[in-house]
């Protein structure tokens, strides 16, 4: 009887198993050699325009008037509810970036700072949405993914062109109606 009942309970946690996502695989937490990424960036005139194109993809994730936050609509209707990573995406013309033992700050604008710890694998939150976070150094690059829910994908990373030109890729994968790519180019000033 107890082989029978632990056997079931095995099937079970198999079968709750399969049906969950897997997490996402850590990425290393061990800065290349000599690569600093601190610095005051200034996003390049020939970039200007993918922060437009980072808020009119945010706008179309929501649907017309709507939030980004569920519950919080700007007028009545529905926006598109299934794609929630937008939330945890932040732009701006002027980066700081401070680079430290263990992580990394980034300010846009002088408004809004990201913190990011080298190597973590964690949960996030934007008031009710939650996701799946890790970070980390590949290739010479810092690289964040966010994975929302339905498994909607934001990947960012941060690595130096050169010592004065740094480079930000944006790009959301997993959902065809919210496909996305932009990559910006910032000088040290």
């Amino acid at each position: 009887m107890k082989s029978a009942a632990l056997a079931l309970s095995l099937a079970m946690l198999l079968i709750a198993a399969c049906g969950s996502t897997p997490p996402l695989p850590a990425k290393p937490a061990t800065v290349p050699d000599g690569l600093d990424l601190s610095g005051d960036w200034t996003m390049r005139d020939a970039s200007r325009s993918t922060n437009r194109r980072i808020r009119d993809a945010e706008r179309n994730a929501a649907g017309p008037g709507e939030s980004l936050i569920p519950g919080q609509s700007k007028r009545s209707g529905r926006g598109n509810s299934d794609v929630q990573v937008h939330v945890f995406l932040e732009s701006g013309e002027l980066l700081r970036i401070t680079q430290t033992d263990y992580g990394l700050f980034i300010s846009f604008d002088r408004a809004i700072v990201e913190e990011y710890r080298f190597g973590e694998q964690r949960m996030i939150s934007v008031g009710p949405i939650q996701a799946e976070r890790v970070s980390g150094w590949e290739n010479n690059a810092y690289v964040i993914e966010t994975r929302d829910k339905n498994g909607t994908m934001l990947i960012e990373s941060y690595r130096l062109q050169n010592p004065d030109s740094l480079v930000r890729s944006v790009e959301i994968t997993g959902d065809p109606t919210a496909e996305f790519f932009v990559q910006q180019v910032f000088d040290r000033r």
